[in-house]
């Protein structure tokens, strides 16, 4: 797509000369830089700010950084891209395009990072069969990403840009899952990271597994099968450090290299207090192996504090509440006093590492940012823009991409949004959304899609 069809031709020129005229330049620069603004992408050219295409600078009143533990917000702010990363970060009237750049005004829009989900199943052709073995480390979700689906499409109108595609919870070790851009239509363009993870399930889906194995046999085979992978590693690891005879590969196991390196992390599907508990004490504790929790649901928030202390980050959902209710007694043995927000439970016992996701289809995966919101309606404290930071940054940093998306800071990628206003409110829209500086979705032009 080219800003020919994008929402650059819907802005009001005047304010675009308004805009430079802000900035304080001289008359000729200001000049200049208007007339770069009409000298738009035609057909066939590259968008400005993408990679291979001049820069772009975008003004807003509200650019929404997200850093981690650093900058909230920067109010009448640009931001300026180029080759599909983020250049510079300022405030209007002191950080200056060239006079080459396309020059962008959103006015009273906001610009955030692009959303970031850790918990995908619909970005590929539900084609993969984990279910055969209860451990199946060398399954690859790579093998089944359908880029462009029709899913996908509606995961970029909901503002969400990268997600990471995993195969099921009905085994202990459902494969390795893989990181993804939503906007592209190939694989090639949209690969981030492949392996992007292992899926481990700790309880919850895999009892059902052919011989209904129970927790305690879960517990063990997950032992053994990650004590095997962690030894090829070691093995590979004395080989490239002393040298002698090279281990023969086996894909089996090749991704506890990635692990061992700390490339990848665990995914963990664990929910219900005595099985987060486990699940930090065996893989984290024991093992040594870096994982976040994913789910994190039930009375799991009673072991915040323990996950606090190993700097576990926990990306939480879709199930937003612990009630005290026969049902949820039955399975999980939690009866809370109230309603309890599941995030809020986190957050109340010092917890900092919150983020969001909706295990999609379960919850449609454009719906990610109601799942932040929902977690406010039920207690969770947004003084601290936690809720926007739990979409952004914080899965980035759970799925150890945090340097490359999640925040609007130089040298990441260019994945941005355009929103009405503040998109955890769900009276508030994505207008545009930018991957690696291109257009990859435009409300205004084209057809609303969510």
């Amino acid at each position: 797509m080219t800003f020919t069809n994008s929402i650059l031709t819907g802005l009001v020129i005047s304010s675009l000369v308004a805009s430079a005229s802000a900035l304080a330049l001289d008359t000729k620069r200001a000049d200049e830089q208007a007339a770069a603004t009409l000298r738009i992408a035609s057909d066939g050219e590259v968008d400005p700010g993408a990679v291979g295409g001049r820069g772009l600078a975008i003004f807003s009143k509200k650019l929404v950084l997200c850093e981690w533990q650093g900058r909230d917000v920067i109010n009448n702010g640009v931001i300026m891209i180029r080759d599909g990363k983020i250049e510079a970060v300022g405030k209007r009237g002191e950080l200056l395009p060239p006079p080459d750049y396309a020059l962008m005004d959103v006015g009273d829009q906001w610009v955030t990072p692009g959303l970031v989900e850790m918990h995908c199943h619909v970005a590929g052709r539900f084609g993969l069969n984990d279910m055969v073995y209860l451990a199946n480390p060398g399954i690859r979700a790579s093998a089944d990403v359908f880029a462009g689906n029709a899913q996908l499409d509606l995961a970029v109108a909901g503002g969400v840009t990268t997600v990471l595609y995993i195969p099921g919870s009905g085994t202990n070790v459902g494969g390795q899952g893989v990181l993804v851009r939503t906007g592209f239509d190939t694989y090639e363009a949209s690969v981030i990271k492949n392996p992007g993870s292992l899926k481990l399930a700790q309880a919850g889906n895999p009892e059902r597994w052919l011989t209904r194995p129970n927790r305690s046999f879960m517990n063990w085979n997950t032992r053994l099968t990650f004590k095997k992978g962690v030894a090829y590693a070691q093995e590979w690891e004395a080989y490239e450090r002393d040298g002698g005879v090279m281990p023969r590969k086996d894909p089996q196991w090749e991704v506890f290299r990635n692990l061992r390196k700390r490339d990848i992390h665990i995914s963990t599907h664990t929910q219900i207090y005595q099985v987060v508990l486990m699940t930090i004490t065996l893989v984290h504790d024991e093992l040594g192996l870096p994982f976040f929790i994913d789910h994190g649901t039930f009375d799991s928030y009673r072991v915040a504090e323990e996950a606090e202390k190993r700097g576990i980050f926990a990306c939480l959902g879709p199930r937003n509440i612990d009630v005290p209710s026969a049902s949820f007694r039955g399975f999980a043995g939690s009866n809370p006093e109230r309603i309890q927000g599941v995030a809020a439970g986190y957050q109340e016992r010092g917890f900092t590492r919150i983020g969001f996701n909706t295990d999609s289809p379960v919850i449609p995966q454009e719906e990610l940012q109601l799942q932040a919101s929902m977690a406010v309606r039920y207690g969770f404290d947004e003084s601290k823009m936690g809720t926007l930071r739990g979409l952004t940054i914080v899965p980035a940093m759970a799925g150890g991409i945090g340097d490359q998306v999640g925040s609007l800071e130089v040298g990441k990628f260019a994945d941005i949004l355009i929103t009405s206003g503040d998109i955890t409110d769900p009276r508030h829209t994505v207008e545009l959304a930018l991957q690696q500086g291109q257009v990859i979705y435009d409300a205004v032009n084209q057809k609303r899609r969510w």
